[in-house]
């Protein structure tokens, strides 16, 4: 009997596997026993070639060498992960491997990490598909005994080639092409430029805003205050505050509704890191990145979904599964097994490769202690959102009080809760660990008691605002406008809506910190100018900018997955797009004087760019004794400062590229004061936008090599 080899993305993925499998022997890049190989990718082993792999002359950037449309695509190993690469290639030749079983994430990425290491080691034995939603012991046994032939999934992954050519196709022509028209170095993505347009548009809307006032007169009698609408009429307001002033108001109308709110859905994952930024303010990046280690860490199920539901077969497992989260979550919870309901969670026509995210039974008996504040946060939050979807509605009543004074209409409404519901565990967890979110527990607003026709004396004011600017954008307000974007405008049986799927809105948004075109400034995303001006040179009605272009694609790729069109027709359609683009514009007459003067000529003789600046998104460099911004917005990197010293530690070229790439980078051998130990850490970049760069740091959990 021959081996079967299993190809997991990430090695803590194939250790669980291995262990399941009884593969316990570990070799180099893998792991072997009782019939299995069981090695892993990590990440992307391999990229597509750049254009100069296809011709020489691509070296240079020139319109005239315009649209590059390769016939045949090229691939690259990533130099980082080349031995890994060589590991596999070795494996997949080994004349006792008869069987190839693909466990990579289960998904569309998943599926074309495996798929492009298959096809390049030109691998013809049998491939299986594991794919599990769980990596707990009995789920991955599972998966095991229900392998599927790896054909099933033939469909899936000529989608996320599709998906991957497309893209290189708009980012190599569409860059080059505007590049050339601006001599600039400018990047377009169809993710990418689609989003920053929206971080563009909101910031374009609050520069324009002219903030109006207006007035609100409010009486005051009888033990409460009613308003009357609102007026941008001062004078107006002045009259009606008058002629009310110590007159008799009369109670016109008393409305008494009983209201609920139904208790919320499950996580996928764009909600989850909505709500982790609004409670935390952790990045959509930061979040998935967590939730990938809980998975891996066998105590959250899969997070790269887009369901908000389970499936009826789970119902039961849930019920089990909502009795004994409670044990883990640091505040007090009654779970009455008599009230819990399921029927807002389950709904299988809603579910379609991945459930949504919720705890595994592994999580009840997890030691919270051993996690890192961010992971327990996460799941803490994944548990509570659980036991919330499961509870009875809030109900409330609300009482609507209309009053006539001197012929102007005032009113004030009163809230009772009747049963708190749901809301009594997220005001529970928000009271705990709250801190970054306002509001959260709602309050009982009491009216005395009152009769139609009731009348009172009272007394009169005027309340003056401004009407505000929209907010700038956070990442989870950006998440939700890339979710919801031009829905309005697509049909309604469109594959997808909005920009980008769950799974790489995350990516997108760290690209266009790390391109320079946004910035992070505390919790909002604001673009620097250099993001506003691409927007800007972008023509008016430029289908690269609207999130229509990718839903669009989004369809065609479902399409394409459930093999109702060929991957060929696709690509023959994105090619023909891209060579209209590159025919209509590289005539330059798009150009005006405006515009090129918003790119101008690039420095010369200033050195190395190390990174973006985060503070402004301008270039930053090295000097002998530091790596500075040259917008001279004040961001400075000391390659001598006291945080590093203090560790016996200084910020090289590398560190400086990794701090401003990642936001953080993970260093050993620190040296501690008190003890004079040495330990490792991650070191972030925490800066507050003004004044000197902060640092924080995050330990290495007990017993982490």
């Amino acid at each position: 009997m021959g081996y079967s080899i299993v190809i997991a993305e990430k090695p803590s993925v194939a250790k669980a596997i291995a262990d399941v499998l009884g593969a316990k022997s570990k070799k180099d890049g893998h792991y072997e026993g009782n019939n299995y190989l069981v090695s892993w990718c990590v990440g992307h082993l391999l990229s597509h070639a750049m254009p100069e792999a296809y011709d020489e002359k691509f070296n240079k950037w020139r319109i005239k060498d315009l649209p590059i449309l390769p016939t045949e695509w090229k691939y690259t190993a990533v130099d980082s992960t080349k031995k890994q690469l060589k590991v596999l290639k070795d494996l997949l030749k080994r004349p006792d491997i008869d069987t190839v079983i693909n466990a990579c994430d289960s998904g569309r990425e998943g599926e074309l990490i495996f798929r492009l290491v298959y096809e390049h080691c030109k691998c013809k034995k049998p491939m299986k598909r594991l794919w599990i939603s769980s990596m707990e012991e009995t789920a991955i046994k599972d998966g095991f005994s229900n392998l599927r032939d790896g054909a099933d999934f033939d469909g899936l992954y000529h989608a996320a080639l599709c998906r991957s050519q497309a893209d290189w196709l708009v980012g190599m022509n569409l860059s080059r092409l505007y590049s050339c028209l601006y001599n600039a170095n400018l990047s377009i993505g169809r993710v990418q430029t689609p989003t920053l347009a929206l971080i563009v548009e909101r910031e374009h809307k609050i520069r324009n805003f002219v903030k109006e006032p207006f007035y609100v007169v409010e009486i005051t009698g009888n033990g409460f205050t009613a308003n009357r609408e609102k007026l941008k009429d001062k004078s107006q307001a002045d009259n009606i505050r008058t002629a009310c002033d110590g007159k008799t108001a009369i109670v016109k109308s008393i409305e008494n509704q009983s209201k609920s709110e139904s208790a919320p859905k499950l996580y996928d994952l764009t909600t989850l890191q909505r709500e982790a930024n609004k409670m935390f303010g952790y990045t959509a990046k930061q979040t998935l990145e967590v939730s990938q280690k809980l998975y891996e860490m066998k105590v959250l199920t899969y997070p790269r979904t887009d369901s908000r539901f389970i499936t009826k077969d789970m119902e039961h497992g849930i019920l089990d599964l909502v009795m004994a989260i409670p044990k883990i979550i640091p505040f007090d919870i009654e779970v009455d097994n008599g009230t819990i309901n399921t029927s807002n969670i389950v709904n299988n026509a809603k579910v379609t490769d991945h459930h949504a995210i919720i705890p595994t039974s592994t999580a009840a008996s997890t030691d919270m202690s051993s996690l890192t504040t961010a992971e327990k946060n996460i799941l803490l939050m994944v548990c509570t959102r659980l036991l919330s979807a499961v509870a009875q509605k809030h109900i409330y009543s609300e009482t609507v009080i209309t009053v006539v004074c001197e012929n102007e209409v005032f009113t004030t409404k009163g809230k009772t809760i009747k049963q708190n519901g749901w809301k009594a565990i997220e005001q529970a967890f928000v009271a705990t660990y709250g801190k970054n979110k306002k509001g959260g527990k709602d309050k009982d607003i009491n009216l005395p008691q009152l009769t139609e026709g009731q009348q009172y004396s009272v007394q009169s004011s005027i309340r003056e605002g401004f009407t505000q600017p929209p907010k700038h954008h956070t990442e989870d307000t950006i998440l939700s406008s890339m979710e919801n974007a031009g829905a309005e405008d697509m049909p309604e049986d469109a594959e997808r809506k909005g920009i980008g799927t769950p799974a790489t809105r995350a990516n997108t948004l760290e690209a266009l910190v790390k391109r320079g075109y946004i910035v992070r400034k505390d919790k909002q995303l604001l673009p620097t100018d250099k993001g506003f001006n691409l927007i800007k040179v972008l023509p008016e009605h430029s289908s690269i900018k609207s999130p229509i272009l990718t839903a669009e694609w989004e369809t065609d790729m479902k399409k394409v997955e459930r093999e109702e069109i060929t991957a060929e027709e696709f690509m023959e359609a994105i090619s023909r797009y891209i060579g209209d683009i590159v025919m209509n514009n590289k005539d330059g007459s798009i150009i005006t004087n405006e515009h090129k003067a918003l790119f101008p000529s690039s420095r010369q003789n200033d050195g190395e760019v190390i990174g973006i600046c985060v503070r402004c998104g301008g270039d930053v460099l090295e000097s002998p004794k530091r790596f500075f911004c040259v917008k001279k917005c004040g961001f400075t990197l000391w390659k001598e400062n006291n945080f590093f010293s203090a560790k016996k530690k200084s910020i090289t070229k590398a560190v400086a590229k990794t701090l401003l790439t990642d936001g953080h980078i993970f260093m050993k051998d620190l040296h501690s004061e008190k003890t004079g130990k040495k330990y490792n850490a991650t070191i972030f970049l925490d800066d507050k936008g003004e004044g000197y760069v902060n640092f924080r740091m995050e330990f290495e959990k007990k017993g982490k090599k």
